[in-house]
């Protein structure tokens, strides 16, 4: 956006690009119910590579615009198709460590993206560092895509009476009505809570309660609509029936709000108050996520041997807890880079418990046709809790950091100074090592334990709510992409298998 002179327009359109990866999942999950895994899979394929097309051969910044939020579908709708894939092809047990696996990659890229992002920049430009994927990525998923594509082929053609439906049939089947109630509920709901905290009068803006009352409403509707009009839900009126998936849902939703509670200043703070330079400001920030992407293998493993994920969710609620309890004690401008990063590891370990455990307790209860959607929903929810975290470190922020700068920097503040610290943490900090910038780096500290403090109040509902979480079995039996569709006698059986403790 720098190039083509709109960097003013960045915020809006990182606004509009995570909207739009929220709302896409359940849409995905559910069209791919109605035309099979591969093809849909095929299609988020090739809205990513649009996207790439877009991006490189940009010729200003609206066409830029247009793939980035191409970049979004394609991306939220792939991440969502490969993880209804695996969970199609992995028993309970071993779905907790397949959908960790598929996370492996991010071990390695958050270490090495920095340099491959610099040759480019400096070497052949920008525009290739983007376009190279238009030619990786069907490259790379065309053999996954072909065998899908396949397999559905064999399962349909096995079939005695295949289905010739018309337009009113196919819409029924991926339920339009709910899909666009859907979609307009959560963007309406997700908009100001995104954006709420960098508005000028931030909460006190009067549409910002406004559209938010109008989302809830419109997904007030959507379950009226889903309980008694559609004929294939995308939402299921049972799912919020289930003791399971509902305590799933508001544990994940927990998780995701303290994780972004603490996370969304903390480039800034690190910057700030540690004088980290960029690099390591970023290492610091992805540490948590490299090391929920390790811990997340992990408990996948145990879930597999064991059968179990209730008691492996506590104990990493505990450790979230404990987790929260030392940031609010390492939240110093002294304290040593060791302590930081164990810090954000301990973080990671907690996150990367729970966070796995409760993307397969929620298909525990739910027939193999419902699976897809109650991933994607499950999903959906968590990056609701994101952004409720966002918005309140936005509210914080908003309303604390102005009053802990005068404070600290006493007779040094002026109101000029005062609102250029606040808006910008680049050029205008004072010195390291000068009264002004110890000053500056209390009044950011103090802000940052609000927080912690925030966190850890959510961390200890998380731990109680874990136990109200049922203590299901997971089943050790293989479901395949091309098995038959699942009679509502086989679901019972298994249900009543899940229930066995």
């Amino acid at each position: 956006m720098s190039e083509f002179g709109a960097l003013s327009a960045l915020g809006s359109l990182f606004t509009a690009s995570i909207i739009v990866f929220a709302v896409v999942k359940v849409p995905t999950a559910k069209l791919s119910n109605a035309i099979g895994r591969g093809y849909t899979l095929a299609v988020t394929l090739l809205v990513f590579v649009l996207s790439y097309v877009l991006m490189a051969s940009a010729s200003n910044a609206t066409v830029y615009s247009a793939g980035t939020i191409f970049y979004r579908i394609g991306q939220s709708g792939t991440n969502i198709m490969v993880n209804v894939v695996i969970s199609d092809m992995t028993s309970l047990r071993q779905r907790g460590l397949a959908l960790a696996v598929f996370y492996f990659p991010f071990l390695i890229t958050p270490w090495v993206s920095g340099f491959i992002v610099e040759s480019f920049v400096d070497g052949i430009g920008w525009r290739w560092g983007i376009g190279m994927f238009s030619i990786l990525m069907p490259f790379g998923a065309s053999i996954l895509v072909g065998t899908l594509v396949r397999l559905d082929y064999r399962s349909r053609k096995s079939m005695i009476k295949p289905s010739n439906g018309n337009i009113q049939k196919f819409c029924s089947d991926i339920d339009l009505g709910g899909i666009l109630l859907f979609i307009a509920g959560f963007s309406l709901l997700l908009l100001p809570l995104t954006i709420a905290g960098s508005l000028e009068n931030g909460w006190r803006t009067p549409w910002v309660p406004t559209l938010m009352a109008v989302g809830v409403l419109i997904l007030l509707l959507l379950v009226v609509y889903e309980n008694r009009l559609a004929t294939n839900p995308i939402v299921p009126a049972t799912f919020f029936k289930d003791q399971t998936i509902v305590f799933s849902f508001l544990l994940v939703a927990i998780d995701s709000l303290s994780f972004s509670c603490t996370h969304t200043y903390m480039y800034a703070w690190a910057t700030v108050s540690h004088n980290m330079i960029p690099r390591d400001a970023t290492f610091y920030y992805l540490t948590s996520g490299v090391s929920q992407c390790l811990i997340g293998i992990l408990a996948g493993f145990i879930m597999l041997l064991t059968g179990r994920y209730k008691w492996l969710v506590t104990a990493g609620a505990v450790i979230r807890l404990v987790g929260y309890g030392l940031m609010i004690r390492l939240r110093g401008q002294y304290n040593s880079m060791a302590e930081l990063f164990i810090q954000q590891l301990i973080q990671g370990i907690g996150s990367g418990i729970i966070q796995s455990c409760l993307l397969v307790a929620p298909q525990v209860v739910v027939p193999h046709a419902q699976i897809s959607q109650v991933l994607s929903l499950t999903m959906s929810v968590s990056f609701l809790g994101y952004s409720v975290g966002s918005a309140i470190a936005g509210g914080i922020y908003t309303n604390t950091l102005r009053p802990e700068l005068w404070k600290y920097m006493a007779t040094a503040a002026t109101p000029e100074i005062v609102d250029e610290l606040y808006n910008s943490i680049t050029g205008v900090l004072p010195e390291w090592g000068t009264p002004q910038r110890d000053a500056v780096n209390l009044a950011y500290t103090a802000v940052m334990r609000n927080f912690a403090y925030t966190a850890l109040g959510a961390s200890a509902l998380l731990l109680i709510l874990c136990f109200f979480l049922p203590n299901l079995l997971l089943p050790r039996e293989q479901i395949s992409i091309v098995s038959k569709p699942v009679s509502s006698s086989d679901d019972s059986e298994k249900k009543e298998e899940a229930l066995s403790v």
